[in-house]
């Protein structure tokens, strides 16, 4: 699944191409997304004019003046940017034309993501009203988590991978912040102090900024905008090594499931 990086990997391709440009047609191949596309959709959008593109945890938000379009890639989705004179594809469900000549299609193989439209701000969404704050700003710090995972017993890799605590932090992710922090991801979340916490924070924004510098993780499905795979699959560190040398200490990589996600560490490097 495309995670917080690869959607800011996308953004950032979309928006050059996007930004204050009109949406002349919509074109909705396939409605049966994971929620239906509004059959209004194409007479919404027609007309209207792309003021910013922003993400908000996993979803891309355009903001189109008298409402908000909100974009999620589901499972193995793709936002490319085309032309319209490029072949359509299988699994090209919806296409926005826009007046400069760009046509951004949601390429969906499984159709977990979603297109849905609303006039409220996106915050309010009953998809977005709950999310943790995103990673990378100011108010995701050490003494936010501490404070969230007192008295948890839960381990922390699944309390750092709420969506309810912090936004965007998947499995990829916390399996390497966790390394990078010291941290066993078995640990309970609220036996670790402020000062590991401090760490924790540290690896996760580390982490998460240097996988959106490099493009995003390369998964078997995920492209970026312009249809190139990310390549921070290249810099990991545990995801996928399992049984492998540490790449610290030398020592083997265990590997187990925690709710049931593969989970990979260093018995010796993480504590």
């Amino acid at each position: 699944m495309p995670e917080l990086p690869e959607v800011e990997t996308t953004r950032r391709g979309i928006a050059p191409h996007i930004l204050h440009q009109t949406i002349t047609d919509v074109f909705v191949r396939d409605a049966r997304l994971r929620w239906p596309v509004a059959t209004q959709l194409p007479q919404l959008l027609q007309g209207l004019v792309v003021h910013d593109v922003q993400r908000r945890g996993k979803y891309i938000v355009l903001h189109c003046g008298s409402g908000y379009l909100l974009v999620h890639l589901g499972m193995s989705g793709s936002l490319r940017v085309t032309t319209g004179n490029t072949p359509v594809k299988l699994h090209d469900h919806v296409e926005i034309r826009f007046s400069n000549g760009v046509d951004l299609r949601l390429h969906d193989p499984r159709r977990f993501g979603a297109v849905l439209w609303t006039e409220n701000p996106p915050e309010e969404h009953k998809l977005l009203a709950g999310l943790g704050p995103e990673p990378l700003l100011g108010e995701f710090d050490a003494e936010y988590l501490y404070l969230r995972s007192r008295n948890r017993k839960s381990p922390v890799k699944q309390f750092i991978m709420d969506s309810k605590v912090v936004v965007g932090v998947g499995n990829i992710y916390a399996n390497e912040a966790l390394f990078m922090a010291g941290i066993r991801p078995a640990r309970p979340a609220g036996r670790i102090s402020l000062q590991r916490y401090q760490r924790l924070v540290e690896a996760i924004k580390s982490v998460l900024e240097s996988a959106i510098e490099k493009g995003g993780t390369t998964l078997r499905d995920f492209v970026n905008g312009n249809g190139k795979p990310g390549y921070f699959s290249q810099s990991l560190n545990v995801y996928g090594r399992g049984s492998k040398p540490c790449l610290r200490c030398g020592a083997v990589l265990k590997e187990m499931r925690l709710g049931q996600r593969t989970t990979v560490y260093c018995r010796y490097c993480q504590r």
